[in-house]
């Protein structure tokens, strides 16, 4: 311990989120006098970290709230700033002379670069250092590098910051479920999950409706300024009430008070693992999602289906205002409500989708006995990727015919229905099947990041040459020959496939 900075979890075992609140550990303790044995028989005491009041799990109900409510404020300001400056795209291409759709497209998506780099990195340093400083860092660079894009003098400063500011952004995001799971038992965490879900959910689709307006009037940069004011807020709201959540972190930060290293302070112990260097354990846990995503199939299929629709869903981002303001002649102001339809298939996928997937997921639970197993998950998967296609069509081909302004919104509310229906199963999925669920999690986010940059750097290539219908129907063709057979195939196959993985429970 005495090459251990104060806070460093350099464990070469660290229990998953689950069970670190869960550990427990016999401490001896002795008087002056008597033998060692009278000492091991009449003084040894089991220390129960289940019921410490230093617990997280057992903090007031008050202080718990406050923590997730922060928390949810610091990872609703990420997803905002990813698209917000959506309908603003032709006023950076005048703002900096960019000519080339591509490079307009780029200022908006090289966000989501950084943003599938940040979690490999976010998530194993909030395990070695805790989830605090990770937050508190992450927002604070974050409000840097948005001042950055806002004052940026040229188009090559505005995307390097716009590469920084997804890289910080990532942070909330990283860590925000683990604070969920750091709090809160199995049992308890709907309530807060839904609460911390709340700002990904939002973030996206009012964020278009905001900078549309802002950009009109006042200019393009002023929507980072916006970015910049709400995470400053979240900074002095969050650097005073929040506090650590992570277990063994707590655990070995009251250890490594002790005045005597060989005894523990308080009765809590440090934990019972071997120490190793630090980046060891990083570097294990870095290369994990790589190793998830190339050595087991269903993990890359499912990936990549999310993968799919997240880029096709940031290609929608970006072709929005040439189709609006072009098509429909709406201001930039007005195009950004537009993008309300995703927003509304989100929040009816989240009140509807979810209800259906427990619904599926209990019958057929209790049809086994009352044995849930991870491919009863994807009968909700299938239900939810049959809107998927339906909503592309719908969206590409009234657009394709002009027709009012209301049909393509409504195609990207089906859109958006299917697209929020189908993440939660494929996430359910990848949690209840694999060992390392948050590095399965992590892969299955980059990938999906990689892809939501990548798409609309070809959509206006695209449009132009096959038009909103033709473009659109490619696009549900892909989503129907992925996200149908793919879950049919891992409805039947998959306990097999689980019971030969090494990577699978």
């Amino acid at each position: 311990m005495s090459g251990t900075p104060p806070g460093t979890l350099s464990s070469a075992h660290v229990p998953d989120q689950d069970d670190s609140n869960d550990l427990h550990f016999t401490q001896v303790t002795g008087d002056e006098g008597g033998s060692a044995e009278t000492k091991d028989k009449t003084h040894d005491k089991e220390y129960d970290w289940e019921h410490d009041p230093v617990n997280p799990r057992n903090w007031p109900p008050s202080k718990k709230w406050i923590t997730i409510t922060l928390v949810s404020l610091y990872t609703f300001v990420t997803p905002l700033a990813s698209s917000i400056m959506a309908p603003g795209l032709p006023d950076v291409a005048i703002k900096f002379g960019i000519t080339d759709p591509t490079v307009t497209a780029l200022t908006l998506s090289i966000f989501l670069v950084s943003f599938a780099i940040g979690p490999l990195f976010a998530a194993p340093l909030s395990e070695v250092y805790g989830r605090v400083w990770v937050l508190h860092l992450g927002n604070l660079f974050f409000l840097v590098f948005n001042l950055g894009c806002a004052l940026s003098p040229n188009t090559v400063s505005f995307i390097v910051f716009r590469f920084l500011a997804g890289l910080a952004g990532s942070a909330p995001i990283s860590c925000g479920g683990g604070v969920v799971s750091d709090l809160f038992a199995e049992h308890e965490r709907a309530s807060a999950m839904a609460l911390f879900s709340i700002g990904p959910l939002i973030g996206p689709a009012i964020g278009p409706v905001m900078g549309g307006f802002i950009a009109e009037s006042v200019g393009i940069q002023y929507v980072f300024y916006i970015v910049v004011a709400i995470s400053g807020v979240a900074a002095i709201l969050g650097f005073p009430l929040l506090r650590e959540t992570y277990a063994p972190v707590i655990r070995l930060r009251l250890d490594n008070m002790a005045p005597d290293p060989e005894k523990t302070t308080a009765g809590h112990p440090a934990l019972p693992a071997p120490y190793v260097d630090k980046w060891s354990y990083l570097w294990t846990n870095l290369k994990r999602p790589a190793i998830l995503l190339t050595r087991s199939f269903v993990c890359f299929i499912l990936s990549f289906y999310m993968a799919l629709m997240y880029g096709i869903y940031y290609l929608m981002f970006a072709t929005f205002p040439g189709l609006f303001s072009t098509v429909y002649h709406f201001s930039v102001g007005i195009g950004g409500l537009t993008y309300l339809g995703i927003g509304f298939g989100f929040l009816a996928a989240t009140l509807f989708g979810a209800r259906v997937s427990d619904k599926i997921y209990s019958h057929l639970a209790a049809k086994n006995g009352g044995k849930g197993k991870p491919e009863m998950r994807v009968p909700a998967l299938i239900f939810g990727s049959f809107f998927v296609p339906v909503g592309l069509f719908w969206y590409g081909w009234s657009a394709q015919a002009a027709t009012h302004f209301m049909m393509p919104i409504i195609g990207t509310a089906i859109f958006g229905f299917g697209l929020m229906t189908t993440f939660l199963p494929i996430q359910l999925y990848l949690v209840d099947t694999f060992t390392y669920a948050a590095s399965a999690i992590a892969a299955a986010s980059t990938l999906r990041s990689i892809l939501g940059f990548a798409f609309p750097l070809f959509g206006q290539q695209m449009f132009a040459a096959l038009g909103y219908g033709g473009g659109n129907s490619l696009l549900a063709g892909l989503a129907i020959i992925i996200g149908i057979p793919f879950p049919v195939w891992i409805y039947f196959a998959g306990e097999g496939i689980r019971a030969k993985s090494s990577l699978a429970r």
